[in-house]
């Protein structure tokens, strides 16, 4: 299926986390959008494979996304293995991206920096023609990286106030991952009482930065391009004196 965006997460939750709110306003502008899991999450302390895979449907519903995915990858050892890249490959030819998100590859957890890593490399070698899968090359144009760690400046940011009730109505959807009072399950950083409220200050700062009420930011490698800077700036002008 042609897709324009897609969004890589080394866990059923991480895309909701940081660029749910990005995803539901590129669906309402009439984008293609797809979620693709790399793993089922079966290595976490709370929650099982099937009530996580439930969780991420019902996400994915509420952010009106087209297509969710689960490669299946090992939960805790994803690497960067050449059956690992091609997997990803294969999405991406198959469904041609012009946007790929994943991960910020400066990270505590390290699944999410060999998630980073390994998407990274399979957007590159998606354009390769050696590498033989039976389908077309293609090269998405441009990566963002979301959860961006402390100090680095994001690249972009996106304004997502409209569409922040959605975002949180599909974070919530993993009710397995955050505070529960009646669970018995061991705690988690996830399951913290403050985390989601962490989180969310996160949007605050971000929309702040760009006068707005939320904001979801990314990193992009080097330099972006501006193909009409006199119809940018008066777009961002326009802006301004709304």
């Amino acid at each position: 299926m042609k897709l324009d965006v897609i969004a890589f997460g080394a866990h059923p939750d991480d895309v909701e986390l940081f660029a749910g709110g990005t995803l539901a306003k590129m669906a309402a502008l009439g984008h293609a959008v797809g979620i693709v899991d790399l793993t089922r999450g079966e290595a976490g302390t709370r929650g099982t494979v099937a009530t996580r895979s439930k969780e991420a449907r019902k996400a994915a519903q509420i952010l009106k996304v087209k297509v969710r995915e689960n490669l299946g990858l090992p939960d805790g050892e994803i690497s960067m293995t050449s059956d690992a890249r091609n997997k990803i490959i294969r999405i991406i030819r198959e469904s041609r991206p012009s946007l790929v998100f994943t991960h910020h590859w400066d990270d505590r957890h390290p699944d999410h920096i060999n998630a980073s890593r390994l998407v990274s490399a399979a957007v590159h070698h998606a354009g390769l023609a050696k590498i033989k899968t039976g389908q077309e090359r293609f090269r998405p144009g441009t990566i963002l990286y979301f959860k961006l760690p402390a100090g680095v400046r994001p690249s972009l940011i996106v304004d997502v106030s409209e569409f922040n009730d959605q975002r949180i109505q599909a974070i919530q959807c993993h009710r397995s991952q955050f505070f529960d009072p009646k669970s018995g399950k061991p705690d988690t950083y996830l399951s913290q009482p403050d985390f989601l409220a962490r989180i969310d200050s996160i949007h605050s700062y971000y929309g702040a930065l760009i006068g707005k009420r939320k904001g979801e930011g990314f990193y992009v490698r080097g330099m972006l391009e501006i193909a009409d800077p006199v119809d940018f700036f008066n777009h961002m002008s326009t802006l301004r004196f709304t």
